[in-house]
């Protein structure tokens, strides 16, 4: 059992980041994601949001309702010790995620290939067999950011943005992977496609995978992309959840 006192910083006068630590690590993200566990547990007055990062929670409160200093009071009373191997070791899901890395649905692949000095089924191969964590949503709605990428796959990203993403594109960059839910520009490589929405405003919730889930990658060829793709359109969800707790 560990017990680790953040960092509160100001972000203007109605939000508070609380900082566990620094960079993409999973022990850090626990604890981030366990006092975020707590807080909707039991909410105080006045929050009126959470959102977790890689190692921060960022809180929306009303000023009017709740001071900064009774906030971080209400934090502290909440920050008791975290089993971090129980917390590491038993996500509440694992999700399989079809993934399609076909050049055609892959539009990157061969010159990331290139630039990491192997064969565009080779990357696909270590991209798919490794076992990833949902760290959290960034950048535009539904963009799923995931640590576990191999070594062997860290890429630097692009000196300038390329164009637009497909929706559900499948993409590396630095030491981390992604999974964009819409059309926008990126410096990342695209080396893949899912047919999923991990964005849909019609489901409920509208995220798919939640901060802290497992993540693992199941290759699918162009012609079952298309058919998961149709019935992902309708509005089936076609990656599988297993639930681990």
């Amino acid at each position: 059992m560990e017990y680790v006192k953040p960092r509160f910083l100001d972000c203007g006068e109605a939000a508070l980041s609380v900082e566990f630590g620094e960079g993409v690590d999973p022990v850090i993200n626990a604890r981030v994601l366990t006092l975020d566990e707590r807080l909707r547990a039991a909410p105080p007055q006045g929050l009126r949001e959470t959102t977790p990062t890689y190692r921060a929670l960022l809180l929306r409160y009303e000023p009017l309702e709740i001071s900064r200093d009774a906030l971080i009071a209400a934090i502290e009373a909440l920050l008791a010790p975290v089993d971090i191997e129980a917390k590491l070791s038993q996500p509440a899901a694992r999700w399989t995620i079809p993934c399609c890395y076909d050049p055609a649905f892959a539009e990157d692949i061969d010159a990331a290939a290139a630039l990491l000095g192997r064969a565009a089924p080779s990357l696909a191969q270590l991209h798919a067999g490794a076992d990833y964590r949902a760290y959290m949503y960034g950048f535009a709605p539904g963009w799923c950011y995931l640590g576990g990428l191999p070594q062997a796959l860290a890429i630097p990203r692009r000196a300038s943005p390329r164009g637009p993403t497909p929706q559900g594109a499948v993409l590396i960059g630095g030491a981390l992977a992604l999974i964009a839910a819409n059309p926008m520009p990126t410096g990342w490589y695209v080396i893949g496609r899912t047919p999923e929405r991990l964005f849909a405003l019609r489901r409920d919730p509208p995220f798919l995978m939640a901060p802290g889930d497992a993540v693992r990658f199941e290759p699918i060829d162009a012609g079952t992309f298309l058919t998961l793709d149709a019935r992902a359109a309708a509005g089936e969800t076609v990656a599988r959840r297993e639930a681990l707790q």
